[in-house]
């Protein structure tokens, strides 16, 4: 017969160290209406009262500013990831450049200039294809061709969503739908 005073898996309490404490945008957090009642974790009584979720903090957390610097920092990662990864002897070079409401990747080589641009406007994230130029071909491109805008949404289970074209996309997806042809293709 098991021994009844250990406790198992499903009646810790609510502050036990394998579950979630601090939610952060587009990871799971503790979403509204999932308490099961007064004094219960779990579905299980412990005689701890459950911490009222805080949707206010959580949406101010949503807002394109905030998703805007995380977005860069998580970019600019990116650029030092990718160029630790180039050949010793590599004719190309990737940096970033940015200003209040922008922030742009640059891919440098000896005959061709590309890059990738990220604005922070009123109602989303504008990523466009920027300034490129191929100098062997006297080609420049001045006008900045937009590849698609990034919208949030603060959705009913509490998250905060970023989207594309209708669709939810995390973080990396945002970041490899702007970079990858910049970052792969042709190199």
């Amino acid at each position: 017969m098991p021994d009844q005073s250990q406790t198992s898996k499903d009646e810790r309490p609510n502050n036990s160290p394998t579950e979630k404490t601090q939610p952060t945008t587009n990871a799971e957090t503790k979403a509204p209406g999932k308490n099961t009642g007064p004094g219960k974790a779990n579905g299980k009584a412990n005689g701890n009262d459950p911490a009222p979720y805080d949707w206010v903090t959580q949406r101010s957390a949503c807002t394109l500013p905030k998703i805007f610097a995380t977005l860069r920092a998580e970019v600019e990662k990116d650029v030092a990831t990718r160029n630790s990864l180039r050949p010793n002897i590599a004719p190309y070079e990737f940096s970033m450049t940015d200003d209040i409401n922008t922030f742009t990747v640059l891919l440098k080589a000896n005959e061709l200039q590309r890059s990738v641009v990220f604005t922070l406007a009123d109602h989303a994230i504008v990523v466009r294809d920027g300034h490129s130029s191929d100098q062997a071909n006297d080609q420049a491109n001045d006008q900045a061709t937009q590849m698609f805008e990034v919208t949030l949404a603060f959705d009913d289970a509490g998250k905060c969503r970023l989207k594309v074209d209708a669709q939810e996309r995390e973080f990396w997806q945002v970041r490899r739908m702007a970079l990858e042809e910049l970052m792969f293709r042709g190199l």
